[in-house]
């Protein structure tokens, strides 16, 4: 047999001058990414803030709660809105970028239950209806409540009858969707500021 060198490793020793990096987080990379634009003049942490401050403060789901609480109390509003989504938001000084081209709302009714969902990654209506929530981004939400919808809504807390219909509707490219919640009876007469504040993010989704 030939005589090993004292120095020479085996291949099964564990190597002692290898170098583990540590991964970096998600924030960490972001800050890099970031530090790396702002040095090139790019501003990339004014666009940050900018929309820190968008996301906080001006696409909330208030939005879509005072479309909801106009449409219940202005039929003709309502009419306006199932018509043509975008031009009726409008009309409440609510835009939406220029990719979303239409703003479908979706009547709930007696026998009709609608609820949305991104089978590709996650898009909302952000503007009118808040960035999507956690479970909304899910992969299993995403897939089970096209295959489950009735399942899905019932472990979320919404337990429908066998006689209500659900109607599942995927954001496309150009297509965004919001549902119009239907009315409790309880609410009639009440005041739009007040049917605004019982609106929530969810009953947007469905």
């Amino acid at each position: 047999l030939r005589a090993r060198s004292p120095n020479h490793q085996s291949e099964n020793m564990p190597s002692h001058d290898r170098v583990i990096q540590r991964t970096a987080s998600v924030e960490q990379r972001v800050e890099a990414i970031q530090a790396a634009l702002d040095a090139r003049g790019m501003n990339a942490t004014d666009g940050v803030e900018e929309l820190d401050h968008l996301a906080q403060e001006e696409w909330i789901p208030q939005n879509g709660a005072r479309v909801v609480a106009r449409a219940w109390v202005d039929p003709a509003f309502r009419d306006r809105l199932l018509a043509n989504g975008r031009e009726a938001v409008a009309e409440l000084g609510f835009t939406l970028p220029k990719h979303h081209r239409h703003l479908v709302v979706l009547e709930n009714t007696a026998t009709v239950q609608n609820v949305i969902c991104c089978t590709l990654c996650s898009c909302t209506a952000f503007t009118i209806i808040g960035l999507p929530p956690d479970w909304y981004k899910d992969l299993e939400y995403r897939s089970r409540v096209v295959r489950e919808s009735r399942t899905v809504l019932r472990e979320m807390g919404l337990d429908l009858s066998p006689e209500v219909e659900i109607r599942v509707w995927d954001t496309t490219a150009d297509t965004r969707y919001m549902v119009l919640p239907t009315q409790p009876p309880e609410t009639i007469g009440w005041p739009e500021d007040k049917l605004a504040e019982i609106v929530t993010r969810d009953s947007l989704i469905g």
